[in-house]
């Protein structure tokens, strides 16, 4: 993981605010009735006029495969990341609905453009008890994990620390084969980042300067997951109903700081 300096993390925290509230600006769409395109051509506007573009937009895990089309990840239900907006794709009463969306800022300056991630997942209308407890296991697990992040620590015990945390509350699934990441100077950067303990990453050191996008997903069901036909949408196998909540986090000299926080937030 590279180390990022001084001038780019005042980048990130800026990209950073412009995303959290964009981000706080899609979930007041999220209503019976919408479209998971009218809130993916609202993202893509509102990053576009605040300086930024897209960072999921043309997106390829490998050069052979298709890009990806849109500028969130609109993903229902059962599926758990990287669901495609479409026209046809109504939001409806009782969904469990997540919105992940990355920036990449500031564009055309001449400062270097720096990526920021981040997610959440909400209730459309109302929906069953054991639903709002998922999603609140599942971004109470995010904040644990975020205050696990300091100068010293392992990359396994942030896992650590997350999977402890959801053992406690009940049956609850931890995804296993998605992670978190590094973020900034691209996407996607080392290292992984799972949501349970593992042993290979004892020896990888959280240092000052360094960049995580932190990712707890989590179902009401198994871990296993399956990759639906576009190629793209990741679901649970046992079809249980997941969250997904994401920080980008920038570690400082004692801890960390939270830099895609959404205006309530804070």
């Amino acid at each position: 993981m590279l180390i990022k300096k001084p001038a780019d993390i005042r980048t990130l925290k800026k990209g950073g605010k412009i995303l959290g509230r964009i981000l706080s600006d899609l979930v007041k769409m999220c209503k019976p009735g919408i479209s998971t395109w009218e809130i993916d051509r609202a993202a893509e506007e509102m990053i576009i006029k605040a300086g930024g573009q897209p960072a999921f937009k043309y997106y390829k895990n490998h050069p052979t495969e298709p890009p990806f089309p849109a500028t969130i990840c609109a993903s229902f239900n059962e599926e758990i990341v990287h669901g495609i907006p479409k026209k046809d794709l109504l939001l409806k009463n009782g969904d469990l609905f997540s919105i992940d969306v990355g920036m990449e800022y500031p564009i055309g300056k001449r400062t270097v453009s720096m990526f920021t991630d981040t997610a959440i997942t909400v209730v459309v209308g109302k929906t069953a008890r054991k639903n709002y407890d998922l999603l609140n296991v599942t971004s109470q697990a995010l904040e644990v994990g975020i205050e696990a992040v300091k100068p010293g620590v392992s990359i396994s015990e942030i896992g650590r620390a997350i999977e402890n945390y959801v053992k406690s509350q009940g049956k609850y699934g931890i995804i296993r084969d998605l992670s978190g990441h590094g973020v900034g100077y691209a996407v996607h950067e080392e290292p992984w980042i799972p949501n349970y303990y593992d042993k290979r990453l004892d020896s990888f050191i959280v240092k000052p300067g360094m960049v995580l996008a932190l990712e707890p997903m989590i179902t009401l069901g198994g871990w296993r997951i399956v990759t639906a036909p576009d190629g793209w949408t990741i679901k649970t196998a046992d079809n249980s109903l997941c969250a997904h909540f994401e920080h980008t986090v920038v570690v400082t000299e004692k801890g960390c700081e939270v830099i895609t926080r959404r205006p309530e937030e804070i």
